[in-house]
Parts: C-alpha cells; sequence; structure tokens
C-alpha cells in the first residue's frame, strides 16, 4: 500500500490532527509554567479547541468521506458534533475557571485530560469500524476516570472514580464481547460490511442477535440509561462541579452519535431487536430516572438522575427513524447547552468553603441576584420541557417522530414519555420555588469574572432563542444527516 497524503485522506481527520497538536503542545507548555502562570494553560488549551473547531469548519464537506482504509468517517453527523464538542468543552472552561481556582483544580492535568477526552470524542463518532469506535471511547473514558480523581484528597472523588472505573471497565469488556459476536456472525468490524453481510444473508442471524444484545448493553452504560445508571448520581456528587459539568455535557453528543454510528449504520438489519431493546430501555430510563429525582435534596444528584430521564428521551429518538435520529441529536445537543449552563450556575454560586450543591444552597436566589436566578430558572424550565424554550422543542421533536413511526406501540410509548415529563416537572419547579419564594440563607456576595458570567448569560439566552427559533439549528442537523446518507 502507498501511504501517502492522498490515498490515506488525511486531509479528513484534520480536526483531530489540529486537537492533538494543540495538545501536545498545551502539555509542553504547561511543562514549563509555573503555578503563578497556569492562566497560560487555559488560555492556550482554548484556543487549542477553538482552532480544532476552526479546522473542521475549514474542511467540511457535503459528501460522506472514508478515510484510513474505511476506519474513518468525516461525513455530516461527525462534523456538527465535533464543532458542538469543541465549543461546548471551550464553554466549559471559561465557566470552571475560577471554580478550579479556589480549589486546587486549576492544574494542567484537567486541561490536558479534557483535551484527550475531546480526542476520543471525535474518533468515536467519525468512527466507520468497530475497532476505530472501541478506541476512542476508550480514550475518552480513561480520561474522565483521571478527571474525576483529580481532587486527590477528597474521598468522594476516589470513590466515584473508581465506581466508574470497575463500572465501565465491565461495560468495555461486554462491548468487546459483542464485538467478536459481530465478527464471527459476519467477518467484519467494518460498519458498511456488516451491513452488507447482513442484507446479502450470508450472516449467522442468531450469533448477530446476541452480539447485538452485548453491543446494546455497553451502549446503555454509556449513555447512563437504566438499569445501568448505577454510577451516575455516584460520579455526578462525587466528582467536583467542574469536572461534572463536563461528564454531564458534551460526552452525551458523542455517545449519541457513537449510538447512530454502531446501531443504525452498521446493525440496521437487526432493527426490530435493538429498537425493542431501547425501547425497554427508554421506559427504565424515564420511569427509574423521574421518580428518584423526586427524593434528592442535592443538586448534583437531582441533576444526575434527570440525566437517566433524559437519555430515555434520545433513545425514544432511535425510534422514530430518519425523524426520530435527527430529533434525538437536537435532544443530545439541547441537553448539553442546558447541563453546561446548570452546572455554570452552580460553580457561580460556589465559593472558597462554600460547595453550592444543595437545593437548599439556592434558597432566595432571587433576592441575592434576580438575574442568575432567571438564568436558572431558564435552565429548568428548559429541562422540564416547558415552552417556549429549547429543551420543549427538542421533546415535541421526539414525541412528533414517535407518533410517526410505524410501530403498533409507539403512540403509547409517547403518552408514557408525557406522564414522565409531567412528573419531572414536579422537581424542577420545586428547585424554582425555593429560588424565588425562600428566604435567603446566604447573602454573601456573587463573585466570578465577568467572561464567565456573560458567556453564562449568553448561553441561558440560546435556551430561549433557538426554543423560539428551533429550524435555525434543526435544519442544520437534518443536512448534516443528509450527507451522511
Amino acid at each position: 500500500m502507498n501511504w501517502n497524503w492522498t490515498d490515506l485522506n488525511i486531509a479528513a481527520a484534520t480536526p483531530e490532527i489540529v486537537l492533538l497538536t494543540g495538545l501536545f503542545a498545551v502539555l509542553l507548555a504547561d511543562l514549563w509554567t509555573s503555578e503563578k502562570n497556569r492562566y497560560i494553560t487555559h488560555v492556550l488549551s482554548t484556543i487549542v479547541l477553538l482552532a480544532a473547531a476552526c479546522g473542521q469548519w475549514a474542511v467540511w464537506t457535503n459528501e460522506p468521506i472514508a478515510a484510513f482504509s474505511g476506519s474513518y468517517i468525516a461525513d455530516g453527523v461527525s462534523q456538527i458534533s465535533k464543532i458542538a464538542i469543541y465549543l461546548g468543552t471551550a464553554l466549559l472552561f471559561v465557566y470552571a475557571k475560577p471554580y478550579n481556582q479556589m480549589r486546587e483544580l486549576f492544574k494542567g492535568e484537567f486541561y490536558t485530560l479534557a483535551l484527550f477526552a475531546n480526542a476520543g470524542m471525535g474518533v468515536m463518532i467519525s468512527a466507520g469500524h468497530f475497532l476505530t469506535a472501541y478506541l476512542g471511547l476508550e480514550l475518552l473514558s480513561l480520561s474522565l476516570y483521571a478527571m474525576i480523581a483529580l481532587r486527590r484528597e477528597s474521598s468522594e472523588a476516589a470513590e466515584a472514580a473508581l465506581k466508574y472505573f470497575v463500572l465501565g471497565a465491565l461495560a468495555s469488556g461486554i462491548l468487546l464481547y459483542g464485538i467478536s459476536m459481530v465478527y464471527g456472525a459476519t467477518g467484519s468490524l467494518q460498519f458498511s460490511e456488516i451491513f452488507q453481510a447482513t442484507q446479502n444473508g450470508t450472516a449467522n442471524v442468531w450469533l448477530l442477535k446476541l452480539g447485538v444484545l452485548f453491543i446494546v448493553a455497553a451502549v446503555a452504560f454509556k449513555f447512563g440509561a437504566a438499569p445501568f445508571h448505577m454510577w451516575v448520581a455516584d460520579v455526578y456528587q462525587g466528582a467536583p462541579t467542574s469536572i461534572a459539568a463536563f461528564v454531564g455535557s458534551v460526552p452525551k453528543i458523542a455517545a449519541t452519535v457513537f449510538t447512530f454510528r454502531i446501531m443504525v449504520g452498521g446493525l440496521l438489519f437487526e432493527k426490530g431487536d435493538w429498537q425493542l431493546m431501547f425501547a425497554a430501555l427508554a421506559i427504565a430510563s424515564l420511569l427509574v430516572g423521574n421518580l428518584a429525582a423526586i427524593m434528592q435534596s442535592n443538586l448534583k444528584r437531582m441533576f444526575a438522575f434527570s440525566t437517566v430521564s433524559h437519555m430515555g428521551f434520545v433513545l425514544l429518538g432511535f425510534l422514530g427513524g430518519v425523524i426520530g435520529v435527527e430529533a434525538a441529536v437536537y435532544y443530545a445537543v439541547a441537553y448539553a447547552i442546558m447541563s453546561s449552563a446548570g452546572f455554570g450556575v452552580l460553580m457561580l454560586l460556589s465559593r472558597e468553603g462554600h460547595e453550592c450543591e444543595n437545593i437548599s444552597d439556592l434558597a432566595g436566589l432571587n433576592q441575592r441576584n434576580a438575574w442568575y436566578a432567571l438564568v436558572m430558572l431558564l435552565v429548568l424550565f428548559s429541562m422540564a420541557g416547558i415552552p417556549p424554550l429549547m429543551g420543549f422543542y427538542a421533546k415535541f421533536a421526539v414525541l412528533k417522530a414517535l407518533v410517526g413511526a410505524s410501530y403498533a406501540w409507539a403512540a403509547a410509548l409517547a403518552v408514557f414519555a408525557v406522564v414522565m415529563s409531567l412528573i419531572g416537572a414536579f422537581y424542577y419547579l420545586r428547585v424554582v420555588k425555593v429560588m424565588y419564594f425562600d428566604k435567603a440563607n446566604d447573602h454573601a456576595p456573587i463573585e466570578g469574572e465577568l467572561t464567565a458570567k456573560w458567556l453564562l448569560s449568553f448561553n441561558a439566552v440560546l435556551l430561549l432563542i433557538w426554543g423560539v427559533f428551533p429550524n435555525s439549528l434543526m435544519s442544520f442537523i437534518q443536512h448534516a444527516l443528509q450527507i451522511s446518507g
């Protein structure tokens, strides 16, 4: 084989090349940077992410491109997802800077691990081969394990990291076992070849079905869907808020596209089987997530269980055909924006010696600062699915696709999802009640960097803008999926 630029289509991987090059530059710069000048690492890491997003935009293509012998795919859904992930992570860097400085987390490890996680997510969502997908997934997972345990003196963080590591290793083993069965059934690990093998009847159907079962279980773990959600609440509560914000936002976009690659792109022949499993997982996630969130007094645990319920909606999107996949991707982006803003408020309200993580910590927030109370109100209302916010349209798009599906039980699933959303609205409105009607327990001034405050405000207003004008984003996602074929 002639290993040159043209044959390998290396230009398609420009975002990863820019990101990894910048990552090595950050590693070297941080090595020679003193604690006093750590802001250099922060600025350089943010610039690297923006450069990677620009690199993706520069090589944007309106036709799917296969690179590295089909192991890497550059298409519409991967391109829009990478831009969203890079920009979302850069936004979180800005939010996290004051919080990390107060907790001795303002270190190069935070930034380099986050950049490694972004590289893993990029590989995941552009995978055209099971091994490529697995390598990207493990790069992301290993980075997250280390990030969660970054606060070495915290026993809660160490416990959360260990639990996530053990359960994540188990899920990775299950995924590998399923991949081995798919290989045995089809003789290939390339998604396009697996699809062809299932279409022309050469695949071992029963072995393939068993492999799909294991793969779906592993995918459910990465989503945090019930009954594979046992790690979510402990990780959110145990990890520092800046790291919980990262874990609970942009990786959800990567997990959604990862699922699209494997289940839709590679295993479409077994559609009836995995969609039934997705329906069961979605029902369990909506039920467990919403009912468990009602009982929480810790905001981070409440957000964790609400994440389980939101991932149930994303899984429902995959049951609605092409329109449903579009709705699922839109929902994942919407959730990443909502989650970033919600955790951003918690980081803003935290100060040295005080962690804002309980519902009671938001008591009287409207009296302390009406604007930040409004920002949190928009986040919570959007998560509850109240119009005209982005979260409402995200849920509406999923329900619309579900009702339009050809399954007899799809309408019943939609009704169940609506009922669960009504239950979910209760615990969001409870927080709003505390913010606006309870007396403030804490009268300390709300401090923070001006840049973080302005970006947090923009983040919250974006929920309103894309709620009122959802087609401005949805049409972009639709075009991206059309490019993906």
